[in-house]
């Protein structure tokens, strides 16, 4: 077996495959899910059957607008009671819970109860995307079609993966920044069998898109190249930005903490919320549904300063009290409108860029703080205005907002949703010391074996005896391994037969070993599985050489390494 950058898998081949239906399938589920929103906006708030595109703000129902978010609240909290109460929260969350503590597996009523759900929230005036139910939508239809074959966990979460970015892809027309959100938020390796999938299923979706919505980028826009001041700048407005997510976290889940305190069941919480949304929608019309044109409007910088402000500050609050009370709705659309706001605002004494440059970055870097992706956030700011102007300034705004965010928060707005479950969420990850290292660097090389021939008794005088070191030998004919001889597999004194050859003992038992150029991982995999303390380990299949034995201390040997890397502090110039 030659060594490899990667893994190899025969199994690449299929995945691919079916990522690439996984693309069709999410692309398909997008559209259903926007054309569910239409029907339902249609339905709240003017009364019509009707798929037509049309916004909330335009309503003439007065006062009575009030109870229309109210009544879809209600819908969603009985569907969550008596269907499944997955559908609740924004998506992500409850995706990353399947994928690292379910196996990624979702259920059928999931996949069907989450995007309705979401199409009666949002139709209905609630303040939210539709990316974050696309999101679980496009996940659980993939989870779904990997469990109807034989597939390992690692596999399906691939492919719930491809599912959901290929749905982010289908909304917003990202497909890059939909890959990076696997690889910054979802995906928790990098791996050939897991980043190939994802890749081919955004791809795909970002070629079926222009079947149903225009081509191009959702907000076009070109600003003028920043002046060399505007460094200052995309650091102010990135510390804006990371002080934004945090607020907006933690008022988030103490809104959420005061619904837990009513004495309601929480099927009642989404009507209480929706009628919120609903007086903050009577005041301020265009805070209420998806707002996408809101958010042109803001990165034009066609707004009004004072208009800006209101609406903004209404958005923020009956987004915080909707997703508080449990609702279903995206997070990604609210974030963008506010952080958007937030650069309207600020941009004007902001030098070395125009308004819309600031709106842009403080977009990208609210985004990319409180999801705790910020390469994620630049990319998806790029593809959705094609602004090259504006690259490096979104970068420089993102990853303070992002080191803002990390330092003032021990956890993101999706990983708290989590942690208040029980499960606890580790966002950092790097190559496996085990995967850097092969058995041959950490095996013990002058091996104290059996011979095939020894009689049983004699084994277990001067290899089990008073002076035992070790609870298992290999067992060698010549240097061809037959096994490896463990203490608890030794038969009782009184049934030994004096002459008996201890490779009998051996006879009809799977010879398990290891290889000297595997990696120190996968040998770790198999004794934890086998429940094995050592392994031996041989030159090749074919001649089964012996040429070491590998011990679970062995394998202790690269972590030490990479402790001593971590912790020890050096200095080589004085």
């Amino acid at each position: 077996m030659h060594k490899r950058d990667f893994s190899g898998s025969n199994r690449l081949l299929m995945l691919s495959a079916f990522a690439v239906a996984i693309g069709g399938l999410s692309t398909l589920g997008a559209w259903l899910l926007l054309a569910m929103i239409r029907f339902f906006t249609n339905l709240f708030f003017y009364q019509t059957f009707s798929l037509a595109q049309s916004t909330p703000a335009d309503n003439q129902l007065g006062a009575w607008v009030i109870l229309v978010p109210a009544l879809g609240g209600l819908v969603v909290g009985l569907m969550a009671r008596y269907g499944s109460d997955k559908i609740r929260g924004h998506g992500i969350p409850e995706a990353l819970e399947a994928i690292l503590f379910g196996k990624s597996q979702m259920s059928a009523k999931v996949a069907l109860l989450k995007p309705l759900s979401s199409g009666v929230v949002i139709g209905s005036g609630g303040p939210f995307g539709a990316e974050g139910p696309v999101i679980m939508t496009g996940g659980a239809a993939a989870s779904l079609l990997a469990q109807a074959f034989h597939l390992t966990s690692a596999e399906r979460k691939a492919l719930l993966v491809a599912g959901a970015c290929a749905g982010m892809t289908a909304v917003f027309g990202t497909p890059l920044a939909a890959i990076l959100l696997a690889v910054e938020l979802l995906l928790f390796e990098l791996r050939p069998r897991s980043l190939l999938p994802v890749a081919l299923a955004c791809t795909v979706a970002g070629f079926l898109r222009p079947l149903w919505a225009e081509p191009g980028p959702l907000f076009a826009m070109q600003t003028p190249a920043p002046d060399t001041i505007a460094l200052l700048s995309c650091v102010v407005a990135g510390l804006a930005a990371g002080m934004l997510c945090t607020l907006m976290t933690r008022v988030l889940y103490t809104v959420e903490d005061g619904f837990g305190r009513l004495p309601l069941h929480w099927m009642w919480w989404p009507a209480l919320g929706g009628l919120v949304v609903g007086i903050g929608g009577w005041f301020e019309p265009r805070a209420l549904g998806v707002g996408y044109d809101v958010i042109g409007d803001l990165l034009a910088n066609h707004l009004a300063l004072s208009v800006v402000v209101a609406l903004v500050l209404v958005k923020a609050v009956i987004w915080a009290v909707a997703l508080g009370s449990g609702t279903s709705g995206g997070i990604l659309a609210p974030l963008l409108m506010i952080g958007a706001g937030l650069g309207c605002v600020i941009g004007p004494w902001l030098p070395g860029g125009d308004v819309r440059l600031w709106a842009l970055v403080c977009m990208a870097a609210t985004l990319g703080g409180t999801m705790r992706a910020p390469l994620m956030a630049v990319v998806f700011a790029f593809e959705l205005t094609f602004d090259t102007n504006a690259l490096l300034p979104t970068i420089l705004g993102c990853v303070v907002a992002y080191g803002f965010s990390v330092v003032a928060m021990p956890r993101s707005i999706l990983t708290e949703k989590i942690a208040r479950r029980g499960l606890h969420v580790y966002r950092e990850y790097g190559v496996d010391p085990l995967e850097r290292h092969f058995v041959n660097e950490v095996m013990t090389g002058a091996v104290i074996s059996i011979p095939a021939a020894m009689p049983v008794p004699e084994v277990q005088a001067r290899y089990f005896g008073a002076t035992q070191k070790q609870r298992a030998y290999p067992v060698v004919d010549g240097d061809r391994l037959l096994g490896m001889l463990v203490r608890d597999e030794l038969p009782p004194e009184v049934a030994q037969d004096p002459v008996q050859p201890v490779a009998e003992l051996l006879q009809g038992i799977a010879i398990t070993y290891a290889l000297a150029n595997e990696t120190c991982r996968a040998v770790a995999s198999r004794m934890a599985a086998l429940g094995l303390e050592r392994l031996a380990v041989v030159e090749s299949a074919e001649s089964l050489k012996l040429v070491g034995v590998v011990s679970r201390s062995d394998l202790l040997k690269p972590a030490r390494q990479l402790h001593e890397e971590e912790s020890r502090r050096e200095r080589f110039l004085r």
